[in-house]
C-alpha cells in the first residue's frame, strides 16, 4: 500500500488546518461585533457577511483556471500571504465601508487559498488512497470549526474583538510557514484552447453542483446564525459547544467515510449522508418548541443535533471531493476542485444572505425548516439524476 501520510502530505494539511482556524475564530463573532459596533439589523447582517461568499464564489473559477495552467504553490503563497494581511486590515478598519472592502477581499483570496490546498493535496497523496487522503485533509476543517468558534467567542469575551483579530493573523502567519515548505513536482506545461466557459467550470459536475447548493444553503445559515438562533429562543449550553458536537461528528464519519469512498461507493456514501443532515436540519427548527417544555431537553436536543449535523456532512464531503475529481481528467484536476468549492459557495451565499431575510421576516426556526425541505430535494434529484450521470462519465484511473 502506498504510503500516504508524506512530509509534504503534512504540510498541507497544517496549512489547511491553521488558515481555517482563522477563518472560523471570526464566524460567530462577526455577527456580534457588526450588531453592537455598527448596529446592522438582521436583514442588513446577511447581505454584510454574504460578501465574503459571493466574492469567494466569484473568484474560485478563475483561480481553478491559473492553478491548472500555472505552478500552483506560487499562487496559493501569493493568495495565503494576502489573507493573513487582511487579519492585520481588520484591526486598523474603523468604518463599516473599510471593514465592508477587507471582507470581501478576504473571500477572493481565500477562494485562491482553498482551491489551491485542495488541489495540492491530491497532487501529493496516491490515488489509490485518495478518499482516506481527503478525509484526513477534511478533519482539519473539522478540528478548526471545533476549535475556532469555541476560541473566538472565548477570547471576545476576555479581551475584545481585536485580540480576536490577531489571533485569527498569528494562526495564518504560521500556517503560511507550512504551505512554504511544500515541495511539488515540476509539471509540464498544459497547452489549453482559447478561453471558454469549460475552462473554468467543470461542465460535467454542473448537475451534482445543483444537489450540493440545496446541501450548503441552509449550511450556511447554520453556521453563521446558530449561535444567535440559540440566543433568541433561550438554549442555555454555550454557543461554541455547537461547532464542537459537529466537529467531532464530522471527524468521526470522515474517518470510515474516505475509505468507504476508496472502495467506490461514493454516490452511496453522499445518499447515506443525506439522511442525518435531514434529521439534523429539523431537529434544530424543532428546539424552537422544545425549549419552553424543559432547559435540560432542549440543551440535550440542540447538542445532539450538532453532532448528527457534523455526522452527515462528514460522510458527504470526502465523496463529493472525489466525485468531482473523478469526473475530470489530471489536467482539470484544480478546475473540478474550484467547480466544488464555487457550488457550495454559492449556497453558502444564498444561506447567509436569505437566513437574515427569512429570520427577520418569520423566525430563525423556519430558517431550518426550509433548510430541511432543501435537502430532501437535494437527495431525490442525486438519487434520480445525478447518480447516473455520474456513472456514465466517470474517468477511469485517474
Amino acid at each position: 500500500m502506498e504510503k500516504l501520510f508524506t512530509r509534504n502530505y503534512m504540510f498541507v494539511v497544517f496549512a489547511n488546518f491553521l488558515i481555517a482556524y482563522g477563518f472560523w475564530l471570526l464566524i460567530p463573532v462577526l455577527p456580534f461585533y457588526l450588531k453592537e459596533n455598527y448596529g446592522c439589523e438582521e436583514v442588513v447582517l446577511g447581505f454584510i457577511l454574504s460578501c465574503y461568499t459571493v466574492s469567494e464564489f466569484c473568484v474560485r473559477p478563475f483561480s481553478g483556471y491559473l492553478m491548472d495552467s500555472f505552478p500552483r504553490k506560487p499562487i496559493f503563497i501569493l493568495c495565503y500571504f494576502i489573507c493573513s494581511c487582511i487579519f492585520l486590515g481588520y484591526i486598523l478598519a474603523g468604518t463599516l465601508t473599510m471593514f465592508i472592502i477587507l471582507r470581501t477581499l478576504h473571500g477572493v483570496f481565500f477562494g485562491g487559498v482553498s482551491v489551491g490546498s485542495n488541489t495540492l493535496v491530491v497532487d501529493v497523496m496516491p490515488s489509490s488512497r485518495r478518499g482516506e487522503g481527503l478525509g484526513y485533509y477534511g478533519l482539519t476543517n473539522n478540528f478548526a470549526m471545533a476549535l475556532g468558534p469555541m476560541t473566538g467567542l472565548f477570547i471576545y469575551g476576555h479581551w475584545g474583538y481585536q485580540m480576536v483579530f490577531v489571533a485569527g493573523l498569528i494562526s495564518c502567519i504560521i500556517g503560511m510557514t507550512f504551505g512554504s515548505l511544500v515541495k511539488t513536482k515540476v509539471r509540464p506545461p498544459v497547452k489549453r484552447p482559447p478561453v471558454s466557459l469549460d475552462r473554468f467550470i467543470l461542465i460535467k459536475g454542473l448537475p451534482v453542483s445543483l444537489s450540493l447548493l440545496c446541501l450548503s444553503i441552509p449550511y450556511g445559515a447554520t453556521t453563521n446564525y446558530v449561535a444567535m438562533y440559540a440566543q433568541e429562543i433561550g438554549i442555555t449550553a454555550p454557543a461554541g459547544y455547537f461547532f464542537t458536537f459537529s466537529a467531532v461528528g464530522m471527524g468521526i464519519s470522515r474517518i470510515f467515510a474516505g475509505k468507504k469512498v476508496d472502495k467506490g461507493y461514493v454516490t452511496r456514501c453522499i445518499k447515506a449522508g443525506c439522511y442525518p443532515v435531514v434529521l439534523a436540519f429539523t431537529m434544530l427548527g424543532l428546539c424552537n418548541f422544545i425549549v419552553p417544555i424543559s432547559e435540560i431537553l432542549s440543551n440535550a436536543v440542540y447538542l445532539a443535533t450538532a453532532f448528527i449535523f457534523g455526522f452527515g456532512f462528514g460522510i458527504i464531503f470526502p465523496a463529493m471531493n472525489s466525485l468531482y475529481i473523478n469526473l475530470a481528467p489530471k489536467t482539470r484536476r484544480a478546475t473540478a476542485t474550484s467547480t466544488y468549492l464555487t457550488a457550495w459557495d454559492v449556497g453558502l451565499g444564498i444561506g447567509i444572505a436569505t437566513g437574515g431575510l427569512i429570520a427577520h421576516a418569520f423566525s430563525f426556526y423556519m430558517v431550518y425548516i426550509f433548510g430541511a425541505v432543501l435537502c430532501v430535494f437535494s437527495l431525490i434529484f442525486f438519487t434520480v439524476y445525478v447518480t447516473p450521470h455520474y456513472e456514465r462519465n466517470k474517468v477511469q484511473n485517474n
